[in-house]
């Protein structure tokens, strides 16, 4: 069962319209239950407490897409089935604008650039793991994120990351890959014991829905956690 408010997230909507909301995500919580289990049921996520953020409509909201257990940020739900349905197609068609802040160990050899590296599916204890895959290999997905470098100090990195589709673990493993793994990222890239002990430094800073034909595209930005502001400033960084 929920063990915080049931309210606790409506301190955390970014923005409400009759069609979506979009939240600021805390981390630590799963978005969603375990496949198989139900609602209350495999632990706590984020959907225990849709039932808060009915604003009037008949039905809770749900989830638009996915971020990980781990990231902060722009969350988007439908509020109702027919504009869930075509936040989905938006999603999938790749038309929302998504903008990641990481901070990574190491600096990659080109500051901005474009990675083009497809991702496989394996298996571990706990859940999935990515890796990427070799060419031509069986089961790839194809994957691409773009990136640049925002500011550089003694070896760690602040990163904008765009990604262009939506895989699992996408910016994580592709960041790792060019030698930048996220700080805090408990599966991927060479880091220190106590840079796995921090909180994942992934940060779902921004968000462009076209939603809808008669009006501009909604723009959402969350704000970092204080605990990852803090890295931002510390390197110079801009958190506005």
């Amino acid at each position: 069962m929920p063990r915080r408010n049931p309210s606790m997230l409506l301190d955390r909507v970014l923005f409400r319209d009759g069609l979506m909301l979009v939240l600021n995500k805390p981390a630590g919580l799963p978005v969603h239950a375990k496949p198989g289990t139900k609602k209350g049921e495999g632990g706590e996520s984020l959907e225990d407490y849709f039932d808060a953020l009915r604003y009037g409509l008949p039905r809770p909201p749900a989830l638009a897409h996915r971020l990980d257990r781990d990231t902060t940020g722009c969350l988007v739900l439908g509020r109702h089935p027919k504009a869930l349905r075509k936040l989905h197609k938006l999603f999938l068609e790749g038309k929302i604008d998504k903008t990641y802040w990481a901070i990574c160990r190491g600096v990659p050899p080109k500051l901005s650039g474009t990675i083009d590296a497809p991702l496989r599916k394996g298996t571990q204890r706990k859940g999935w793991k990515m890796s990427v895959a070799a060419p031509g290999e069986d089961n790839a997905l194809r994957a691409t994120t773009t990136y640049r470098t925002l500011t550089s100090k003694e070896g760690i990195s602040f990163i904008e990351a765009k990604p262009k589709t939506g895989r699992t673990h996408q910016i994580r493993v592709h960041l790792a890959s060019i030698g930048a793994p996220i700080i805090g990222d408990p599966l991927y890239g060479d880091l220190t014991e106590d840079d796995r002990k921090q909180p994942m430094m992934l940060h779902a800073r921004r968000v462009i829905i076209p939603i809808s034909k008669n009006r501009d595209p909604v723009v959402v930005e969350a704000p970092a956690p204080d605990w990852m502001a803090a890295r931002i400033e510390a390197l110079g960084g801009e958190t506005r």
